[in-house]
């Protein structure tokens, strides 16, 4: 008999991983992804990156605004006695009673060293709490957030240069391959769950813009874990004379200064605790991102600037 299998996402972090399982030959029979949405001018619709392969590799694909309370989602799946449902940052939480509709249940692939950074922005959070390292956790859905038993994990090195972007993208490939060593197992009853260490949970809660900006009181190397965990969007941010930039890539200097004061033409900016960070890449508002040195060029902003502080 045939297996049926459901894959559920939506950014472009869940791509390769369906591709990998179709490419594999595993019997992708549905995909769940969020709806299109518009955008901010409405003159346009955007489709999920999850959506657009599906419809690449001819896959039947459904986009429910919510799947709480929505009997006909529920009991298609229900009809469906698929063998397994794979999650991958789908974007809606699995309500309880999906669970058991599927003979293996849902498995969810997780972008955090579980039971760290349980939540909607690991990958964030790992940066810019400076961690040494990242993963994956695939691992049961039960009722509460991420928390469920743990089949296995997959660490990669975090460096401190490395933005959220580079990881995002790392990681999925790595659970691109990693799917395809243990979906077997997962589906033939061999997989070993074990339960998480509860004790030692963290929560990556959403990234909300207002976290952006930058306090030039913070040490650099924080700083620089803001840049790059919250790069490309939303971005860290400064404002000077009632623009906005957002610094794009930075890295540590060894200038000293007042916390804020710019300290070249080349924009390096003091911080806390007689440290510097050197911008090297910048978006002005409503602008194209520029190298420093092209930015400098028309910039009102120079040596002996003061940049206020969040």
């Amino acid at each position: 008999m045939s297996r049926k299998i459901i894959f559920m996402g939506t950014p472009l972090f869940a791509v390769p991983i369906l591709k990998s399982l179709y490419q594999n030959g595993y019997p992708i029979h549905t995909v769940y992804t969020q709806p299109p949405q518009r955008s901010h001018r409405g003159q346009k619709i955007n489709k999920s990156p999850v959506q657009g392969i599906s419809e690449t590799l001819n896959l039947d694909f459904r986009t429910p605004e919510d799947l709480s309370d929505n009997q006909q989602e529920f009991e298609f799946i229900k009809n469906l006695n698929a063998d397994l449902a794979i999650v991958v940052a789908y974007g809606q939480i699995i309500p309880q009673n999906y669970l058991n509709l599927t003979k293996k249940g849902f498995i969810n692939i997780h972008a955090s060293i579980l039971p760290e950074w349980r939540g909607a922005a690991p990958i964030q959070r790992s940066i810019m709490n400076l961690d040494s390292e990242i993963g994956i956790s695939i691992m049961k859905i039960v009722e509460k957030l991420d928390s469920g038993p743990v089949s296995n994990i997959h660490k990669i090195r975090l460096d401190r240069n490395n933005n959220a972007e580079e990881i995002s993208e790392k990681l999925s490939f790595l659970a691109a391959k990693k799917i395809l060593d243990e979906i077997d197992d997962i589906l033939d009853n061999k997989a070993k769950f074990i339960d998480q260490d509860h004790s030692k949970a963290s929560y990556a809660k959403k990234i909300e813009k207002i976290e952006g900006e930058i306090n030039w009181n913070d040490e650099a190397e924080k700083i620089i874990g803001k840049i790059n965990g919250l790069f490309p969007v939303p971005g860290a941010f400064f404002n000077f004379k009632g623009e906005r930039y957002k610094i794009l890539k930075a890295e540590i200097g060894n200038g000293i200064g007042q916390a804020g004061e710019v300290l070249s033409d080349k924009l390096e900016i003091a911080c806390t605790n007689n440290q510097s960070i050197k911008i090297l890449e910048i978006q002005r508002q409503g602008k194209k991102p520029q190298k420093i040195g092209e930015f400098m060029l028309g910039s009102s902003i120079r040596k002996g600037s003061l940049l206020s502080n969040a």
